[in-house]
């Protein structure tokens, strides 16, 4: 009985060294960038040796791949509480834009950076989860538009969606639009007024417009 209860707790202990290492990693990651941090960076910063962390990861790789999609599900479940507490549609896309914008950036050392560049099969499957999640998002989005009379009720829901997700992941194709030229802050700004003026009401380009000007 002693040694069961020894097992559970070594293995309570490795679960939570794992979240420790995914947490610190995360904020590494999203400052520095995820080809600039190291494992001996990593190991240090948490006081621990190079092989603790092979324990958990077998290699950097599967620690980017693992700190990636926890960070999309942190973001999915801000996003869920946008869309509870806006007011309106034109809001939670707004509320979702200034999300990204934390996850985004246009030095070398951004995280949409350096996953495209160091990492293009993680990215790629990130791009198939965000398709997945988002496409749930923005359809009920539009959807919730048409009902409040905000966005035009005969745009087709599913078309739109999907060319409001293929739009959103253009704007942060760094071959499309490199970081020496395109500022991701105004990508993601004229994006969004584009995508909204074309599908909202009077109505809504009135809503549009107050939001614009207080926010």
């Amino acid at each position: 009985m002693v040694f069961k209860v020894s097992m559970h707790t070594f293995a309570l202990y490795l679960s939570e060294m794992k979240d420790v290492i995914i947490e610190k990693a995360s904020k590494l990651f999203l400052q520095l960038g995820f080809k600039s941090v190291t494992m001996d960076d990593l190991a240090v910063s948490l006081g621990i040796s190079k092989k603790t962390l092979y324990i958990h990861f077998e290699n950097k790789y599967e620690l980017v791949k693992e700190v990636t999609f926890t960070i999309f599900e942190k973001v999915i479940g801000d996003i869920i509480q946008f869309k509870n507490e806006a007011e309106n549609p034109i809001e939670e896309l707004y509320c979702v834009k200034m999300e990204a914008m934390k996850y985004l950036g246009n030095e070398k050392t951004s995280p949409n950076y350096q996953l495209q560049k160091y990492y293009p099969d993680v990215y790629q499957n990130l791009r198939k989860k965000e398709y997945q999640y988002l496409g749930k998002f923005v359809q009920s989005s539009l959807q919730n538009g048409i009902d409040s009379g905000i966005f035009r009720s005969e745009i087709d829901v599913n078309f739109v969606s999907r060319l409001y997700l293929n739009g959103m992941l253009g704007i942060r194709d760094i071959e499309i639009f490199p970081i020496e030229e395109y500022k991701i802050e105004d990508l993601f700004e004229n994006y969004l007024d584009y995508h909204l003026r074309a599908i909202v009401t009077k109505k809504g380009l009135k809503t549009l417009t107050q939001f614009k000007s207080i926010s």
